[in-house]
């Protein structure tokens, strides 16, 4: 069995694609397997350290008004369609699978034309564009919330599978998660991380949160700001008199390269509403405050928080209602009402889906006829 996996732009997008790749691998040992992406996108970078071979098209996606520059990538996409063909009829493929963002339109497309069975995965409640569009053509479409189900056309095949996440998140232990952090293992634990390159408005919100409280006996926080607020951050901080290095409670740190570690850690987080991030969150049953990224397309963080809210695994407070005071008094009114924070990881664990990989593995296999696990 020959396989294409076509995802890129965003690590949301790649990092799902490659977890789905090592399931296909351990369930169905393909003979060849190979990624496509664009130069542009992080995944010309990420997929050859991951170790598997990539090519790549020239697409550009398209901007949501008129311009010159979507003129100009209407050439190229037709190109991308003759790369994409190429590509697909010198590898041979018995399978194609895409799992979001533009270069997957003319891969999946040029496939379901070529006659190969096709999947795609769409991640969030309000599917993007392209998959939309790809529904209308492939085999198969795998979706990580059922309340995304029916933005897609009733003559679609949709399957409800969960988002794929990486084994490790659910592999580590707690205890592993507080020795590598250097956490207290009698205190509860805040994780608070609004993604690679931080959420600004939730870093200046965490002030507060911080200034409440430092020095508790009760409660920990592991502050993760991202690379390019952290100095901003800790600097406001001094400022404002808050000493990080003596509360004794209090970690802040730019990056984390152990986030399985932390996330076993966590007693409750503070997030985005991205859906890989989401679904981590509930394959480890944390409790979780959401403030959804506003600039989405289409809004889709906040719907994809509001089923977890529905639940009864998350509070969502929206970006532009976001304070310093309402954050502290979120966290205060979890962590002290008895029982709470039990009854969120509850519903969270309920809804998590840490073998989604698996599903989409086998919902794929489905297609040529074979179903390994």
């Amino acid at each position: 069995m020959r396989v294409i996996i076509s995802g890129g732009g965003t690590g949301g997008h790649i990092y799902p694609a490659v977890t789905i790749a090592r399931a296909l691998i351990e369930i169905a040992q393909p003979e060849a397997l190979l990624f496509v992406g664009t130069p542009q996108g992080l995944e010309a970078d990420i997929i050859p350290k991951e170790g598997y071979p990539i090519q790549m098209i020239d697409i550009a996606g398209f901007e949501r008004k008129l311009t010159w520059s979507n003129f100009r990538n209407l050439f190229r996409l037709a190109g991308s369609l003759l790369q994409a063909k190429r590509i697909i009829a010198d590898f041979k493929p018995d399978l194609v699978i895409g799992t979001g963002g533009y270069v997957c339109g003319p891969v999946l497309f040029a496939a379901s034309v070529m006659g190969i069975p096709t999947l795609i995965q769409e991640q969030n409640v309000i599917p993007g564009v392209t998959n939309r569009i790809l529904a209308r053509f492939v085999k198969t479409v795998a979706v990580g919330y059922k309340e995304a189900i029916p933005h897609f056309p009733a003559s679609s095949n949709v399957v409800y599978t969960g988002n794929p996440i990486r084994p490790d998140i659910v592999s580590a232990s707690r205890e592993e998660g507080l020795a590598a952090l250097g956490l207290h293992p009698n205190r509860i634990t805040l994780l608070t991380a609004g993604g690679s390159r931080g959420a600004r408005s939730i870093n200046n919100a965490m002030l507060e949160v911080h200034r409440r409280f430092s020095g508790s006996d009760n409660i920990q926080i592991l502050h993760v700001t991202g690379q390019s607020e952290y100095n901003n951050i800790v600097g406001n901080y001094k400022q404002c008199g808050i000493d990080i290095s003596n509360t004794g409670n209090i970690i802040i740190k730019p990056y984390l390269y152990n986030m399985p570690q932390a996330l076993a850690a966590a007693d409750l987080a503070i997030f985005r509403a991205g859906a890989i991030g989401l679904a981590e969150l509930t394959a480890r049953g944390i409790p979780s405050i959401l403030i959804p990224y506003p600039y989405a397309a289409e809004n889709h963080q906040e719907y994809n928080a509001r089923v977890l809210e529905k639940e009864g695994a998350a509070i969502v407070i929206r970006d532009n209602e976001l304070t310093g005071q309402l954050l502290a008094d979120t966290i205060h009114n979890i962590v002290n009402e008895p029982g709470k924070v039990k009854q969120m990881a509850e519903a969270s664990f309920k809804m998590g889906c840490p073998d989604a990989a698996y599903a989409i593995g086998n919902a794929a296999l489905a297609l040529l006829g074979k179903r390994d696990r």
